[in-house]
C-alpha cells in the first residue's frame, strides 16, 4: 500500500516518495511533506534550470543553487524559469 502524506506543494493528500531524494534535513523534509507528483514537477523544472543555466552537479556552488531553488519551488514562493528559456512550441 502506498504511503500517503499531505503534500504542502499541492495542498492535498497524495502518494509520498519511497525515500528521501536529497541528503540531509532538506531531503527528510521533502520525504515527509512532498508527494511523488510534486517531486516530478520539480524534476521537470530542475531539468530546465540545469540545461538553461549550464549547471554542473559536481560544482558545490551549483549544488547550493539547485538546493535553494528546490526549496523555493517545493516550499516557498516558487522558482523562476531562466529568462532565456522558451518552451519548444514558442521557439522561432
Amino acid at each position: 500500500m502506498a504511503r500517503m502524506i499531505h503534500c504542502v506543494k499541492l495542498g492535498k493528500s497524495a502518494e509520498g516518495l519511497d525515500m528521501a531524494p536529497w541528503p540531509g534535513e532538506l531531503g527528510q523534509r521533502i520525504f515527509e511533506q512532498i508527494s511523488k507528483e510534486a517531486w516530478q514537477q520539480w524534476m521537470a523544472h530542475q531539468t530546465i534550470l540545469v540545461n538553461e543555466n549550464r549547471i554542473n552537479p559536481m560544482n558545490p556552488e551549483h549544488r547550493k543553487f539547485i538546493a535553494a531553488e528546490m526549496e523555493k519551488f517545493l516550499f516557498g514562493e516558487g522558482s523562476e524559469l531562466p529568462d532565456a528559456f522558451r518552451p519548444e512550441d514558442t521557439k522561432p
